[in-house]
């Protein structure tokens, strides 16, 4: 499939192509000269399981042919070890552990940590901290940091902080010495299996041909795998966006990472120096395969240069040449308020969808991906969206939230309410609308001068009082204090334990706390547990709890205090997908996505810094400058990344930019991007500042639009009633 070559073979996809659907074309065009069946050979390393089944769904539409092996490279963690486990004189690797368990088992360590010292940090942080451990542990086997490398800093300016901060991290050391046995999470899974794999084929080189397809190398163990891929007979690594029109001085501007990091081709320049190649040595994936706007690119690449070398825009901007082809197909809306843009955004989808086109929003903010939802609502479009809803903001996920709350506390009316309201409370019981009845009597009752603490006397005082009426009028209603008490005793039967639990172990807690969900969702006299499982959403809180049941007796014991503010955390860690079949013209994607997919038209929404970007998280741990000498990922990674995700989605046909101007009452800062680009368009020539002008005229009849959809229609005034003339009127002769 490819040439000999003396170098390790790189090559890349230019932004605003198609990277899947140019992957598949390069390998067909390359497999043309071969026989069927060598396509079945050819092995295939991708980024995600979506990019994964892309790839799998255009081999399948180009007819019928034997697909090529298709794997994500977070797959081979679960690969046995090459010549390890084969080996009967080896000991094998164990399976990895899950995330829950890890973060289960770094809460215990924190916590007896923090009974010795209290002063260290307050029990409340325990989950934090346990989380912060876990994200640290993941890096450092991402990146094969030693625990030796962090503890040998020099932290002589800083080092009270440090001497609190190493006591914390003590505790890591032990996932990193084999005396403990302990387990290896996923990340040191990958990272053992890239290590042994590389030195199998270092040894006995594959004769098949393998790709790593779509991956940027920002972890460990990817660029391990990209290097040893790249130096194989029918190896090859194809890069997605790279920037093929930077000059050789800004690609040198890129080699320190506490001043280039967060730039989009940062994580290729570290690549490539490893590989020991320059970026002029990187040839297209497919030749002649232009981008659909080769000028936008030029003109994007020049408005991200690395800081120190911005100058350049006073000496190439004014030279650079097609800025208003370039920018005809792009807009730029700047709405005043979030609504406003979220209705803006849905008026273009709904237009491309008309107009024929596909129109996908990317954007990583989840709120603006809820209000464009309910903005499509209006004409009954459901998008085909990809970031799934928090399972904790879900029926299943509220339920089972709202009970933990209850747990260990005096329980209140207000509370009360809120459990007995919900809709999946009594959804197994016969007559859910007698309880329907009987909450909005006892809410009656108790808004005007009910208890603030109400108990199961109480409940039974109010159950005496009641009388409903069922096909009777009011003249012969009959009391049904039979009925009313049985309800009341249940409600009470499985509230009344909650308040008396005290701290236990993980197992007993949780057992507590299911028995009540399900005895309520369930209703009086019903057994199982309701609608509580039904659905996407219920389905996904039952893998969630029964992940939670099995790792629950490596929890130890819990406080309530505790317990509810981790259910909420594990719970938000799913995701649900709404299961009705969406229209496939409409998509909202998040930034990952959007690089497996391609649309006719798409709207990068959200674009305020700290949106998009995204602030990278406190590190409790490490500062900006002791990552970077432990050789562990400075925050600008992360900014770094979403940079790329800009440059690739920027390059479609046709764009739509769109931010708000404020915020919750506050005013918002534009992303640095879309900062950078309308500052270059401004400064750089006459024809750059028409072209912004243009971009912003076509996003400002986008919100004109938005406003006359929203702002309702005057209501004439009612006709008067005309007075007949006297001399018409009837007279009472």
């Amino acid at each position: 499939m490819f040439e000999p070559s003396d170098r390790p073979r790189i090559l890349a996809c230019p932004p605003g192509a198609d990277f899947p659907r140019a992957l598949v074309d390069g390998i067909l065009e390359r497999s043309r000269a071969m026989p069927p069946e060598a396509l079945a050979r050819v092995e295939i390393l991708v980024n995600t399981q979506r990019m994964q089944r892309r790839i799998a769904g255009l081999f399948a539409r180009t007819g019928a042919l034997l697909l090529p092996r298709i794997r994500p490279v977070t797959a081979l963690a679960g690969d046995p070890v090459p010549g390890v486990e084969t080996d009967p004189d080896s000991t094998p690797l164990a399976p990895a552990v899950s995330p829950l368990r890890r973060r289960l088992e770094l809460a215990q360590l924190v916590a007896r940590l923090l009974d010795k010292e209290p002063d260290l940090a307050p029990r409340a942080a325990i989950f934090d901290l346990a989380d912060s451990l876990a994200l640290l542990l993941a890096e450092m086997h991402d990146e094969d940091v030693a625990p030796a490398a962090i503890a040998a800093l020099d932290v002589s300016d800083r080092s009270g902080h440090w001497q609190r901060a190493q006591k914390f991290l003590q505790i890591v050391n032990r996932y990193f010495d084999p005396a403990t046995g302990q387990p290896p999470d996923a990340n040191a899974r990958l990272r053992q299996v890239v290590e042994h794999l590389v030195r199998s084929w270092e040894a006995s080189p594959p004769d098949h041909p393998v790709i790593v397809a779509g991956s940027t190398g920002s972890r460990g163990p990817t660029a391990l795998l990209i290097q040893a891929v790249a130096r194989l007979p029918q190896g090859a690594v194809v890069l997605p966006g790279f920037d093929f029109d930077m000059p050789a001085r800004a690609w040198d501007q890129l080699d320190n990472a506490l001043t280039g990091e967060d730039h989009a081709q940062f994580r290729f320049r570290a690549l490539l120096s490893r590989a020991g190649l320059t970026p002029d040595q990187v040839r297209p994936w497919r030749p002649g395969n232009a981008p659909p706007s080769p000028d936008r690119n030029r003109l994007v690449s020049l408005a991200l240069r690395p800081a120190p070398v911005t100058s350049e825009w006073l000496r190439e901007g004014p030279r650079l040449q097609g800025v208003t082809q370039a920018l005809r197909d792009v807009s730029l809306i700047e709405a005043p308020s979030e609504r406003a843009e979220s209705v803006a955004i849905a008026l273009a989808l709904r237009h491309a969808l008309d107009a024929g086109k596909t129109a996908a929003l990317v954007t990583p903010d989840r709120t603006l991906t809820r209000r464009v939802r309910a903005a499509l609502d209006r004409w009954r479009i459901e998008p085909d969206v990809s970031l799934g809803d928090p399972l904790d903001q879900t029926a299943p996920g509220r339920l089972l939230r709202h009970v933990a709350e209850l747990m260990g506390r005096p329980l209140t009316a207000a509370a009360l309410l809120v459990v007995l309201k919900h809709p999946l409370v009594h959804s197994g019981g016969a007559d859910r609308a007698a309880h329907l009845d009987f909450l909005r009597s006892l809410e009656l009752a108790w808004r005007r001068k009910g208890p603030v603490f109400p108990t199961r006397a109480d409940l039974m005082e109010w159950a005496e009082k009641q009388s409903l009426t069922r096909g009777k009028t009011p003249a012969d209603a009959a009391p049904d204090s039979d009925q009313a008490a049985a309800w009341a005793a249940w409600v009470a039967d499985c509230l009344d334990p909650l308040a008396g639990i005290t701290a236990q172990p993980l197992e007993q807690m949780l057992a507590a706390h299911l028995a009540c969900v399900r005895a309520l969702a369930a209703g009086p006299g019903a057994d199982g547990a309701g609608g509580l499982w039904d659905g996407a959403a219920g389905a996904e809180a039952r893998r969630c709890i029964d992940d939670l049941q099995r790792e629950a007796p490596h929890g130890g014991i819990f406080t309530p205090a505790e317990y509810a503010p981790f259910l909420r955390a594990v719970l938000a860690r799913h995701e649900v997908r709404d299961p009705v079949r969406p229209h496939p013209g409409v998509m909202i994607w998040g930034t990952l996505e959007a690089r497996v997919q391609g649309a006719d038209l798409v709207i990068l929404g959200g674009l305020n810094e700290g949106t998009w970007p995204e602030l990278p998280p406190p590190d409790a741990w490490l500062s900006r400058d002791m990552r970077h000498r432990a050789g562990l990922p400075v925050p600008e990674r992360r900014i770094g990344l979403s940079a790329h995700d800009f440059q690739q989605a920027i390059a479609a046909a046709e764009v739509i930019l769109s931010r708000s101007l404020r915020s919750d009452d506050a005013q918002t800062v534009a992303s640095r991007w879309l900062n950078r680009l309308t500052n270059l368009l401004g400064g750089m020539s006459d024809e750059g500042r028409t072209a912004l002008a243009g971009m912003r005229a076509r996003g400002a009849a986008w919100l004109e639009l938005a406003h006359r959809l929203e702002t309702p229609a005057p209501v004439p005034p009612e006709p008067r009633a005309r007075i007949p003339a006297s001399a018409v009127r009837p007279s009472s002769d």
